[in-house]
């Protein structure tokens, strides 16, 4: 009976181990999927929302699908100034699509989501 509690058990964790796989690969996929999407290269969009945000500095870039528009959502600060400016660029037309100011605050809570989605 042990041996067959122990054959199961192993049985289980290799199921486990086998459908965890593709999830941590998926990931990386998705990334690749976008970036293939994508006709705007991420130096190109960076140059395109620094010229909203004068004297600023690229803190966080990252391509994403956000609302169906598949964008480059760039973090940028100034000096001297508290919080970030987020612009998001089309990744497919190179149009900025949003400017908004995010406190830190507000910039925290993002990254708590962001971090739930995630996991």
């Amino acid at each position: 009976m042990k041996t067959i509690h122990r054959m199961l058990a192993i049985s289980m964790t290799a199921a486990g181990l086998a459908s965890a796989m593709p999830l941590a690969y998926a990931a990386k996929d998705t990334q690749t999927a976008l970036l293939a999407e994508a006709q705007v290269t991420e130096a190109q969009a960076r140059a395109t929302a620094l010229t909203k945000v004068p004297h600023g500095t690229v803190q966080s870039a990252e391509l994403e699908r956000e609302h169906g528009r598949l964008i480059w959502s760039f973090d940028i600060a100034r000096p001297s100034v508290k919080g970030v400016h987020e612009v998001n660029v089309d990744a497919k037309t190179g149009k900025i699509v949003l400017v908004k100011k995010e406190t830190a605050a507000q910039e925290a809570r993002e990254a708590k989501a962001d971090d739930i989605r995630a996991k």
